[in-house]
C-alpha cells in the first residue's frame, strides 16, 4: 500500500494515470470475477474482453427496445453486452473520461457492429458527476479560445454553460436506463451527490438506474481515502452499503432495492470489507396528489412496510392512496406485492381533492371504492382455482 499523500484534487489524476495504463496492458487487481453470457461476449472484439475492468453485470437487468446509457464505460464491453440484448430497436451510449479507454471502445464500435449486423452503440467522452458538459465539444471550443490568463476563466465558465444548455453530453429524461459497472466510487466524495443528482437527471419518467459498484461495510477512515493506489483500486472512494442506498433515496428515487449482494468480500482492507453490490432505482415519484378513490392491499409477509413517501401499508388492508401512487404501484418493483383496488367510477378531477399525503396510515371504505349507491347482487362465482364446480372436493 502506497504511503503518498493524496490531495483531494489529485483524485481525478490518480484514478486517470491508472486507467490509462490499464488501456494499455490488463492489470488483474482491478476487476472482480464476473460470469458473463459467453454468446454475448462472443461477439465482443478480445482487446475489449482484455482491456475490461467491473463488479458486477448490470446488463443483465435490460431488456429488449431500452435506451441505456453506461457510466464509465471504458473498454466498452458492458455498452456491447447491452447492446445486443435491446436489440437493434434500442439505443446505447457510453460515457467515459480517460481518452486510452475511449479510443479502444470507438475504434472497437464498427467491428463489433458488423458482426453482430448492426450498430447501435456510441461514445462521448465526459465526466459522469457532469453529464452536460461533452468534453470533446468543449475541446473544440479551447482550441479557438485558449485560455491563456485568469482572465480568460469567466469566458471558459461562460462557454461551458452554453455547452450544458445548448448541446448537452446527455439530455435530460433521455434514456431508460442507466448502467454502471464499478465506477460510481471513483468520483471524489465532493461530488457523489451531484452525480446521483445527475442520473436522475437524464433518465425519463419511470426509469431506473442498475448500478453494481464495491460498497463498504465500515466507513473508509481518512487515512485510507487519502491514499492513490486505494482510490484507483476502488477501494477509498467506496460508500459504506447503507450509505450508497441513501444516496439514491437522497437524489430523489423510489423503489431501492439490492439485486446482487456478494456475500463473500472482494477485498479486505485493515478490516474493513469491500464487496460487490447490484442495486436497481426508479425515477418518477414526482406530481401532484390527488384523491379519486384508489386503495392498495398489501399481501405480505410483513406486518406492515413503508414505502419511500411514507405510505404505511398494513398486510391485508385497504389502505387509501392517491391516484399517483396507485400508478406506481402498479408498477415494478411494487406490482407483485399488492393488490390493486381501482373505483368501480373513476371521479372528475374537479370532484376530487388533495390526498393528505401526510396521513401516511389511511384505510379506504369499500364504498369509497364501490359508491355509496353500489347495490349489485350476483349469482355465486365458483371457488375452486381449477376445474368445474361439478368436480369432486368443491363445493
Amino acid at each position: 500500500m502506497s504511503n503518498t499523500t493524496l490531495a483531494p484534487l489529485d483524485v481525478e489524476g490518480a484514478v486517470s494515470a491508472r486507467y490509462s495504463e490499464a488501456a494499455r496492458a490488463r492489470e488483474e487487481s482491478l476487476c472482480c470475477p464476473i460470469q458473463y453470457d459467453a454468446a454475448l461476449l462472443a461477439a465482443i472484439p478480445p482487446e475489449v474482453l482484455e482491456r475490461d475492468y467491473g463488479c458486477g453485470d448490470p446488463s443483465a437487468h435490460l431488456r429488449r427496445g431500452e435506451t441505456v446509457l453506461d457510466l464509465g464505460s471504458g473498454a466498452g464491453k458492458i455498452c456491447f453486452i447491452a447492446s445486443q440484448v435491446v436489440g437493434p430497436e434500442g439505443r446505447v451510449i457510453g460515457v467515459d473520461v480517460n481518452e486510452e479507454m475511449l479510443a479502444l471502445a470507438r475504434r472497437s464500435a464498427p467491428l463489433f457492429a458488423e458482426g453482430v449486423g448492426f450498430g447501435n452503440v456510441e461514445f462521448r467522452r465526459g465526466r459522469i458527476q457532469d453529464l452536460g458538459l461533452d468534453l470533446d465539444l468543449l475541446d473544440g471550443w479551447l482550441r479557438e479560445h485558449p485560455v491563456r490568463s485568469s482572465d480568460h476563466l469567466a469566458q471558459l465558465d461562460g462557454a461551458m454553460a452554453r455547452l450544458r444548455h445548448e448541446a448537452p453530453l446527455v439530455a435530460a429524461d433521455s434514456v431508460d436506463v442507466v448502467v454502471s459497472n464499478c465506477v460510481l466510487n471513483l468520483v471524489r466524495s465532493e461530488d457523489k451527490r451531484r452525480l446521483f443528482e445527475e442520473i436522475r437527471r437524464v433518465l425519463r419518467r419511470g426509469g431506473r438506474a442498475v448500478i453494481s459498484d464495491i460498497v463498504s461495510d465500515e466507513d473508509v477512515p481518512e487515512h485510507l481515502q487519502r491514499d492513490p493506489e486505494l482510490w484507483s483500486g476502488c477501494i477509498s472512494g467506496a460508500l459504506r452499503e447503507d450509505r450508497f442506498l441513501e444516496a439514491f433515496e437522497q437524489a430523489g428515487f423510489y423503489g431501492i432495492e439490492v439485486l446482487v449482494r456478494d456475500e463473500t468480500p472482494w477485498r479486505t482492507v485493515a478490516g474493513i470489507e469491500f464487496r460487490s453490490v447490484t442495486v436497481v432505482a426508479y425515477k418518477g415519484k414526482e406530481g401532484p396528489c390527488v384523491d379519486r378513490k384508489h386503495a392498495v392491499i398489501y399481501r405480505g409477509p410483513f406486518r406492515e412496510v413503508t414505502d419511500d413517501d411514507g405510505h404505511v401499508l398494513r398486510r391485508g388492508a385497504r389502505m387509501a392512496v392517491c391516484e399517483k401512487t396507485f400508478g406506481i404501484y402498479a408498477r415494478e418493483p411494487y406490482r407483485g406485492h399488492v393488490d390493486l383496488v381501482a373505483p368501480h367510477v373513476l371521479p372528475t378531477l374537479a370532484e376530487s381533492r388533495a390526498f393528505p399525503c401526510d396521513a401516511s396510515d389511511m384505510l379506504r371504505d369499500p364504498r369509497e371504492t364501490k359508491g355509496v349507491d353500489y347495490r349489485v347482487t350476483s349469482e355465486a362465482a365458483p371457488t375452486c382455482s381449477t376445474g368445474t364446480a361439478s368436480d369432486a372436493g368443491c363445493c
